[in-house]
């Protein structure tokens, strides 16, 4: 299964529309968001840009927790998993939150092989423990170009695209 794994999203709708596009050109069946959609706003155009399943944390950029619930709510593939998610795809167990310091300490954990987080901006991916992390990088653009990852369960492969 293809998984588009992206986050931090800042209110940047026309750079999240290219990547959505981009990710269903690659043929992307499910989404994960690490958080920083910012506004309520941003769930309908993940929910209706995006036709496979959009999981989505809350980072610490999410203020309006309550009308981002409500705006997930009218969307059956939307899941907000609130703070942190624990995931399924194929045989691979996932954790999801938005904090790299949290992200690591999973990793030592063992119980996960892929663990997604955002927060500082900045792409990675690369192996603590036996587990995969993944930082997508950033939607919004800050530090230069937008970019999300697209992981492969069967493969075990994940790679950046650039948006």
């Amino acid at each position: 299964m293809k998984l588009a794994i992206l986050s931090d999203i800042h209110d940047n709708v026309w750079k999240l529309e290219a990547a959505l596009k981009r990710a269903r050109e690659l043929g992307a069946e499910a989404l994960i968001c690490c958080g920083d959609l910012c506004a309520p706003f941003v769930v309908p155009q993940l929910a209706e840009g995006f036709p496979g399943e959009v999981h989505v944390v809350f980072g610490n950029n999410d203020g309006d927790g309550f009308r981002i619930a409500q705006q997930a709510a009218r969307y059956p593939n939307v899941k907000l998993h609130g703070e942190f998610a624990e995931l399924q795809f194929d045989d691979k167990r996932f954790a999801v939150t938005h904090f790299p310091e949290i992200a690591r300490a999973l990793a030592h954990s063992g119980r996960y092989d892929v663990i997604c987080y955002g927060h500082d901006h900045r792409f990675f991916i690369g192996r603590e423990g036996s587990a995969l992390l993944i930082n997508p990088g950033e939607i919004m653009g800050r530090f230069g170009r937008s970019t999300f990852v697209l992981y492969d369960t069967r493969t075990d492969e994940a790679r950046r695209v650039d948006v």
